[in-house]
């Protein structure tokens, strides 16, 4: 292995999930018919693939560019303009079959090695035709940008942002001390997403838990479920604008099973309080959790209170864990630059047993007095007899790092530790270029808005209001969200209308989720009728909000 592989593999973090491909068709076998000539600027070939690393001993997804005869390989797709973290010359090269769905390519020297798994075998195949094709000496292969096994060419971007000025203060003035859930806000302060959306986007690191699914010892997996909890706060170091409310019924799902690994469905299940209650899975790990919070407007700055848990299980392990987020703080609100702050004290538990392992991880203030570093994370991971396994530390907008505890000295109220070598767990990815003309918003963001057939029409996608502002149609978009939110005023009063003339009304019922109890508090969880509901396209059930 080259020094540059080696510093290549120290940058990434582990990941077993599987990624698709940008390439047309469902048989490989017929990729060679296509050939043809192009300009040489375009590449033959790219897209998600794992590549294997010795560093960490395992998978990592990295975005391939096969073009000109050279296979190249970057931390993601956002990197594929500068310079690659490694690459082959396929002249001479060795392309070997390793498995249904693994192929390696080695350079004519012998002295670097990629192991490569795609998806599917077909896509192993695709790439391995014109890699053979690339080392012949063939101009071009055709890849229309479209992922193998049916998927699909996704959006890197929404349109720009439009500069349409207004006082926050002329909005927020007599809203002080006030929950702002309660408080009707133009869409000039929102971002293009639901709150659905931006909790799916929790899952954008979830390369994170493929790993702590395969730790053997509970204690490390607690390490890098504390690495995947910071990951979920990352955006918010400069998304300052705020989600679009669900109207009650409201959900959104999220499948990217065929190259991401997992999917995804929510729903807004309550409207006063207002609560999301959320369900991912792959085949490595489930995740549920429900939503709530509270928020204050202090005049200089709001603070954003979330109520709900969070639970992860895994399977192989049998392992269970919750956690409840921490207070994030936006400062600055009517002088001065935004910026947010994360703090307090979130404690991950074994949700199977009381007196299990659990991470006790710190989100320290910033302080301009304080010697901590700004957006500081440090936390510790205690086996079942209290004692310090493993330790955190890092910031929650960059990366986290963990190891382990070799000793441990002092007292029980200042303890010191001996630790092994630090590894990174987690990584935030560069931005998109130019991110800062449309929200900020994260590629994976842009994608979740995207327009997309078969949803239920309850889908967050379907919201004219904020397909409107995505559009940068912000008069318009401002009518309907006010359209909107009168018509489910209307529906609430017609219900207590009737609730006072005698009659007995049901209380609202969610369709893809049930209130159940878990971990001794009632929760909405997740009832498995979804995604048969949407092979089947039956969604007669689902209520009119639009």
């Amino acid at each position: 292995m080259s020094s540059s592989e080696a510093a290549t593999q120290q940058r990434g973090h582990s990941s077993t999930s599987q990624t698709g491909v940008n390439v047309d068709g469902n048989k490989s076998k017929s990729l060679a018919q296509k050939v043809r000539k192009r300009e040489k600027s375009q590449p033959n070939l790219q897209g998600y693939l794992q590549k294997w690393t010795n560093l960490v001993k395992g998978f990592q997804r990295r975005w391939f560019v096969l073009d000109q005869g050279v296979l190249s390989y970057y931390l993601d797709q956002s990197e594929a303009h500068q310079q690659s973290r490694g690459s082959i010359r396929l002249k001479g090269a060795l392309i070997e079959h390793v498995d249904a769905c693994t192929f390696s390519v080695t350079n004519s020297s012998g002295d670097l090695n990629f192991r490569i798994k795609a998806a599917s075998e077909a896509e192993r195949q695709t790439w391995i035709v014109a890699l053979e094709l690339a080392k012949a000496g063939t101009v071009e292969v055709a890849s229309p940008a479209k992922s193998s096994e049916g998927g699909r060419c996704r959006r890197t971007r929404v349109p720009d942002k439009p500069n349409y000025p207004l006082s926050l203060w002329s909005i927020v003035k007599n809203c002080i001390g006030k929950d702002l859930t309660k408080i009707p806000m133009p869409v000039n302060f929102n971002e293009p997403l639901s709150m659905l959306q931006r909790l799916t986007e929790d899952y954008e690191y979830s390369d994170i838990l493929d790993v702590a699914s395969n730790c053997e010892d509970e204690c490390e997996q607690l390490a890098y479920m504390a690495a995947f909890t910071a990951s979920s706060y990352a955006t918010s170091s400069n998304r300052i604008n705020k989600p679009f409310n669900p109207l009650l019924g409201e959900t959104f799902e999220c499948d990217r099973m065929d190259d991401l690994g997992w999917r995804c469905i929510a729903e807004q299940v309550s409207h006063h309080p207002p609560i999301a209650a959320l369900h991912c899975e792959s085949k490595n790990w489930q995740c549920w959790q429900e939503f709530t919070m509270t928020s204050k407007f202090r005049g200089k700055y709001m603070q954003v209170i979330p109520l709900g848990t969070a639970f992860v299980s895994f399977p192989k392990t049998g392992t269970r864990y919750s956690w409840r987020k921490v207070t994030t703080t936006i400062n600055n609100i009517i002088v001065g630059k935004l910026w947010v702050d994360q703090e307090g004290e979130m404690e991950i538990v074994d949700a199977n047993s009381p007196q299990g392992s659990k991470c006790i991880l710190t989100y320290v203030p910033y302080s301009y007095f304080g010697r901590e570093q700004q957006r500081s994370v440090k936390g510790v991971v205690l086996n079942r007899h209290k004692q310090a396994k493993w330790l955190i530390r890092g910031t929650w907008d960059e990366q986290i790092e963990i190891a382990p505890v070799l000793r441990t000295q002092g007292t029980p109220d200042n303890p010191s530790y001996s630790t092994g070598a630090y590894k990174v767990a987690w990584r935030r990815r560069p931005a998109p270029v130019e991110s800062e003309k449309y929200y900020n918003l994260t590629t994976l963001a842009c994608q979740l808005n995207e327009p997309e057939d078969g949803v239920a029409p309850t889908d967050s996608r379907h919201r004219p209001d904020q397909r409107l502002m995505e559009q940068g149609l912000w008069d318009e978009s401002n009518q309907e969200k006010l359209r909107l939110e009168e018509k489910q005023r209307a529906v609430r009063r017609v219900r207590e209308e009737k609730a006072k003339q005698g009659f007995k009304v049901p209380d609202y019922q969610p369709l893809w989720f049930k209130r159940e109890n878990a971990s001794e508090n009632a929760m909405h969880v997740y009832n498995h009728k979804y995604w048969e509901a949407k092979t089947t396209q039956s969604w007669s059930d689902c209520p009119d909000i639009y």
